[in-house]
């Protein structure tokens, strides 16, 4: 699948020297890795907002109902 932005990025890295499209390729290998990750992220917590949501009003409830009991950071 080629696009005028990859054609664009091709023509930029013909232009330098190959030790430097080597890291430039590395760099963008290492760039699209993050933003994989970022989406897989982004689906996941799209999957649990209404758990979230749900969680949320329930511990709005308990500390309304005086039932909320303060966290012990140290038992983390």
């Amino acid at each position: 699948m080629e696009s005028t932005a990859i054609n664009t990025v091709v023509k930029m890295l013909e232009t330098l020297p190959e030790s430097v499209q080597d890291q430039v390729v590395e760099h963008i290998r290492e760039y699209i890795v993050e933003m994989q990750d970022e989406a897989k992220w982004d689906k996941a917590f799209k999957k649990s907002q209404k758990q979230l949501i749900i969680a949320a009003k329930n511990a709005k409830k308990e500390v309304l109902n005086g039932q909320a009991i303060p966290m012990d950071h140290k038992q983390l």
